[in-house]
């Protein structure tokens, strides 16, 4: 080969090791360069809960400087809690306001925001607010959607959500949401090269839209700065170009308390999400003065993050890393209980149970595909019923709002996004296709379970808040999107005369698609074309020897005047296979209860 020849060869042809402008800067010096008082901050929260090391930086740099930050992300939990409670925060603008662990529940932090009006909470559900992004991302001024309408959040969206008739079929209305830009997002990733090109891990929950609809781009924390080559050896999970990103920073469990999931990377240091520290700020936060003692210790306390990592210590990190192999639980010693098989059973107990029974007994009958539960309580029915027909050899799939389809629930742990069912899953994929497209398209054959904080004669439910006492809950999550979309939705609920009313504070989730509600108490369906619910069935109860006595009890406990089928039956209790799959589900008894 010639001299020039070659030379050009070499030159042109050669693909470099490092490619692209060095974006890589300290956490610190990304925070203070980039994030200015009033900005629109997106919080995205694809593979990861939280990146909460930038979270905390913020808190440092801007403590006591009353910011004015509005903050958008499709989940509000502890590490933007700290920045509400410190005052940096003047509007919220999410789907979730609260803490997943050990139970999904109110951050309290939010609650006194909320009530003394010192941050403004605009709710959306855990689709629509992605799609605002998506809408930004892609350059178009607005998404459609079948979520929202019918609810409260209809009207008080009414700037950024329009309801029209859908222009493509007669008598069907469609939403439209308004596209929303950040200013600037930030997010935690596995690995980036210098130029910011970064590897996420799936589920991908609302994506990368957000960070490509920021007007600033984005700030990237990474487990690791590799070299291109690496990231070209991994070009399947390299979903956030460099060109959207402004800095890379290398900051080691930098989402913790969230963890990061090994899928499609062999060899790469991950965890998995610490449930106690979560319980722990969350206990904290209910008292204002503790929290300030949390704060002061794990945030301000903190000079960087490597000062926030020595105080985890060195037992506590290794622990999250070893319980992120596929088959951990199955040394989850702890969770093994004497009380597995015991016939004995508490109301919540004989809830579920009946629940998993109408939830397979519907599926069966209608042949639904799919399952899609909510958190909570709703959950563990879903999976009893799953179980159930899967042992009947019936095709059925679970679905979760962040990305999973085909996942098999492990014992041990009764949380849906618990990351030992992240390697059980035959897809793993994001919000979009699950909610919008899996429970929503065109094929669906989904039904849907649900929790409630209220419900009325109608199925509508209340997750959210309570105005007139000002009371804020949590919000809708995916609730919204799963009673506007699914097929059919089942209800399980702590049956009492403040959360069954004849109207309820907030409507959430429309109730048009709620078909059956299992209470503490008995079993309420709409037959025909009825609208209102009507009791038939109840529970056995010790304290209660007639038919008579017992609908009497629950029409009292009732906030509305309650139809009764003409013979009410009386459902059998859980068999003992029933309670032990439901107890290996939850063995610490975070939703069961003691």
């Amino acid at each position: 080969m010639k001299g020039k020849i070659k030379e050009v060869f070499e030159n042109r042809f050669n693909i470099r090791e490092y490619e692209g402008t060095d974006k890589v800067c300290d956490l610190t010096e990304a925070i203070r360069k980039n994030i200015k008082p009033g900005m629109l901050l997106h919080t995205c929260q694809t593979g990861v809960r939280w990146c909460s090391a930038i979270l905390y930086e913020i808190a440092r740099q801007f403590w006591g400087n009353a910011p004015g930050f509005t903050i958008t992300g499709i989940s509000m939990n502890h590490p933007i809690s700290v920045l509400v409670h410190g005052g940096l925060v003047k509007k919220l603008i999410t789907s979730y306001c609260g803490d997943p662990y050990y139970t999904p529940g109110p951050n309290a932090a939010f609650q006194r925001a909320y009530k003394e009006k010192t941050t403004e909470i605009e709710i959306w559900s855990i689709l629509t607010l992605p799609l605002r992004l998506k809408a930004a991302a892609i350059g178009v001024e607005f998404m459609p959607t079948k979520s929202l309408i019918g609810s409260d959040m209809e009207k008080e969206n009414k700037e950024d959500f329009i309801v029209m008739d859908d222009p493509f079929q007669g008598g069907e209305k469609i939403g439209l949401v308004k596209a929303l830009y950040p200013d600037i997002s930030l997010t935690h990733g596995w690995a980036a090269d210098r130029y910011g090109n970064t590897l996420l891990i799936p589920p991908y929950a609302e994506n990368l839209y957000g960070c490509m609809g920021s007007k600033k781009g984005t700030i990237v924390t990474v487990e690791k700065i590799v070299s291109t080559d690496f990231i070209r050896q991994y070009s399947h999970l390299m979903k956030l170009p460099g060109d959207y990103v402004t800095a890379v920073c290398e900051v080691p469990f930098g989402s913790h308390p969230s963890g990061l999931a090994k899928g499609g990377m062999s060899d790469f240091p991950v965890y998995t999400e610490d449930y106690d520290f979560v319980d722990e700020v969350c206990k904290a936060a209910k008292d204002p003065e503790r929290f300030d003692k949390w704060i002061d210790k794990w945030v301000l306390g903190c000079k960087d993050h490597k000062d926030y990592l020595n105080k985890l210590g060195y037992n506590r990190i290794l622990a999250l890393k070893g319980r992120t192999h596929a088959d951990s639980w199955r040394y989850d010693v702890e969770a093994f209980t004497k009380e597995y098989d015991s016939p004995e059973y508490t109301p919540l107990e004989m809830a579920i149970v009946v629940a998993g029974r109408k939830t397979r007994e519907i599926i069966k009958k209608n042949d639904y595909r799919t399952i899609l539960a909510g958190a909570g309580i709703a959950n563990l029915g879903a999976w009893l019923a799953y179980f159930d027909l899967k042992e009947e050899g019936f095709d059925i799939e679970l679905m979760a709002e962040i990305g999973l389809y085909g996942y098999t629930p492990t014992p041990f742990d009764p949380a849906i996004f618990n990351h030992r069912n992240f390697p059980t899953c035959k897809a793993i994929v994001d919000t979009h296709d699950v909610m919008g497209i899996f429970m929503g398209g065109s094929m669906n054959r989904c039904i849907g379970t649900l929790g409630i904080a209220e419900i009325d004669k109608y199925g509508n439910i209340n997750t959210t808040k309570i105005p007139e006492r000002l009371l804020y809950i949590a919000g809708s999550g995916g609730a919204n999107d799963i009673a506007s979309s699914a097929k059919e939705i089942v209800v399980t609920a702590v049956h009492s005369k403040r959360r069954f009313l004849d109207k309820v504070s907030y409507i959430t989730s429309p109730g048009r698609k709620v078909t059956t509600l299992v209470s503490t108490l008995g079993v309420f369906e709409k037959i025909g074309d009825d609208k209102e619910f009507t009791l038939t069935g109840y529970f056995p109860d010790q304290g209660m020897t007639t038919k008579e006595d017992h609908i009497r009890c629950i029409k009292e406990n009732c906030g509305w005047d309650l139809k009764v089928s003409s013979d009410p039956e009386e459902i059998p209790p859980p068999k003992l296979e029933e309670l032990i799959m439901l107890r290996m589900f939850d063995p610490r008894k975070y939703y069961l209860g003691e």
